[in-house]
């Protein structure tokens, strides 16, 4: 143990000193050996996942089923509701959706803001990012963005998701959080590196839900009425303006009010103060995608604005509290598997994933019914003949209708106008494999984020953040951060290998 360490930051430096088993195969449930566990099995290098994937599956599922009843992840957070207002038909070029139909057109909706990694009673002012989901009552269904408020995410691979949300929780012996845990990860998944730039930059400790940006993160394919498709990525900006909270402030909050950012948004929209964002999309096109300089679908990464600019199609404005918390906003239920005519899924590997990880989720903490609970149910009529029954089925389970298809007793069948619009998977065509996505470009995104968008003060800041979280982790866990971020600019990685020395001589 170093003589700066008490033993609970010591206990993984420790296990592994005393009590590091023999070496062994890795193992899935079963007790079969793992030939690969860090890539998911895709069509080629760039191609969707495929559903034989069965270690994905049994990582996804058995990480579903960790925490009961709060969620895994998200668990605290804030809902209100409120409406969505198309402001420009320019979108209707791209998409066939309902919700996008008329200028002036509203749909109801329902928005659960939340911090990440924390449990219900954690701190709301924590350095963390922010869930922004979104669900749009339309009458094609239920549309739900689910999103952060930072365009980008730490993986870009699911199957190391329920690893990557480990390491932000707790210690399984101390039950503290731990530092090594943290940067352990994150210094070998040099992908982190843009996201973890953004989380302890000024962005990771925004003043409340009502000041920070929204984006689908993801990319989504839209199709418009004649059938024509494009990738797309959706945006929101607030009209409040974007403000962020100092370390300082967001520490003294912690204590001070840690339900700060729940108490600012009920109060705001109490008062008539009704928090409002504008609704944007960026489109590429398949042969912009097709021939692109980075993989589009990569979720640690962005696209820039001057070759896709913002495009506004409406506002999203909050104008009605909840009347029961635990009703509508504990057992709010936000997938991005919901989605409607127009708007389809992308090979985006993390999405792919999510599709399959959110409803499972519902069906564990809420029920298999979980979309009858009223704030998730749909708007329009729900004729899904062969989905019934269950627990808690408390929406007439359709009466006496027949319950398999086809059948000759009710004109009920799809319509071939709503089919998935199809898109040419050439040149994604490869070997069925487990392809590693971390050697792919990490870099050059990171680099523009520090060079180009921070000033000075925000270059500061976010090294004495990085570094003073930094400090708490081994020696040579902080070494293989530094040399992560040399590779980035030597400038950012002096900056914050300053600050973990200030740290460390004054506790010498």
């Amino acid at each position: 143990m170093s003589d700066t360490r008490d033993p609970a930051s010591d206990q993984l430096a420790n296990y592994k000193q005393l009590s590091q088993p023999k070496p062994h195969v890795l193992t899935n449930l079963e007790g079969c050996p793992v030939g690969d566990k860090f890539n998911s099995m895709t069509v080629g290098p760039r191609g969707p996942i495929v559903l034989q994937d069965i270690k994905l599956i049994e990582e996804l599922a058995s990480f579903d089923r960790e925490r009961i009843p709060e969620r895994v992840v998200h668990a605290k957070g804030a809902g209100a509701f409120g409406y969505f207002e198309v402001t420009s038909d320019e979108i209707k070029k791209y998409c066939r959706a309902a919700i996008f139909k008329d200028v002036g057109k509203q749909t109801q909706l329902v928005v659960r803001f939340s911090t990440v990694g924390g449990e219900s009673g954690s701190a709301d002012t924590a350095r963390d990012p922010r869930g922004f989901a979104i669900k749009f009552y339309t009458e094609e269904g239920n549309w739900d963005l689910v999103g952060n408020n930072t365009p980008i995410f730490f993986i870009r691979d699911p199957i190391h998701f329920p690893s990557f949300i480990h390491t932000q929780k707790r210690n399984p012996q101390t039950h503290l959080k731990d530092a090594d845990m943290f940067w352990d990860f994150l210094s070998q998944r040099p992908e982190s590196m843009h996201q973890v730039s953004f989380l302890f930059s000024d962005r990771g400790t925004p003043d409340g839900y009502r000041h920070m940006n929204g984006y689908g993160s993801h990319t989504f394919k839209l199709v418009n009425a004649e059938g024509e498709a494009v990738w797309a990525k959706f945006h929101l900006k607030p009209t409040q303006g974007i403000k962020n909270l100092d370390a300082k402030r967001a520490d003294k909050l912690a204590g001070k009010d840690p339900d700060y950012s729940i108490r600012d948004l009920y109060n705001a929209i109490s008062s008539g103060d009704f928090p409002s964002w504008i609704f944007y999309v960026q489109i590429m096109t398949f042969e912009q995608a097709k021939n692109f300089k980075f993989n589009p679908f990569d979720l640690t990464k962005v696209w820039s604005h001057k070759e896709f600019p913002l495009i506004e199609v409406g506002k999203v404005v909050l104008n009605k509290n909840p009347n029961n918390y635990f009703a509508e906003v504990e057992q709010s239920a936000f997938s991005p598997a919901n989605l409607v005519p127009g708007i389809e899924p992308s090979p985006d590997k993390m999405l792919q994933a999510r599709l399959f990880s959110y409803p499972d989720t519902h069906r564990h903490r809420l029920g298999a019914n979980y979309h009858m609970i009223p704030v998730n149910k749909a708007r329009c009529p729900v004729y899904a003949l062969s989905h019934r029954d269950g627990p808690m089925c408390v929406d007439g389970n359709l009466g006496g209708m027949p319950n398999y298809l086809p059948n000759s007793f009710v004109n009920i069948k799809a319509n071939p106008v709503y089919k998935e619009c199809p898109y040419s998977a050439e040149h994604f065509i490869g070997d069925m494999d487990r392809y590693e996505s971390g050697n792919d470009d990490n870099v050059t995104q990171v680099r523009e984020f520090w060079r180009n968008v921070l000033n000075e003060d925000e270059k500061n800041r976010l090294a004495s953040n990085m570094g003073g979280h930094l400090k708490d982790a081994q020696q040579f866990i902080q070494l293989r951060v530094i040399d992560l971020l040399k590779s980035i600019d030597e400038d950012y990685a002096s900056r914050v290998q300053k600050v973990i020395a200030s740290y460390n001589k004054s506790h010498l």
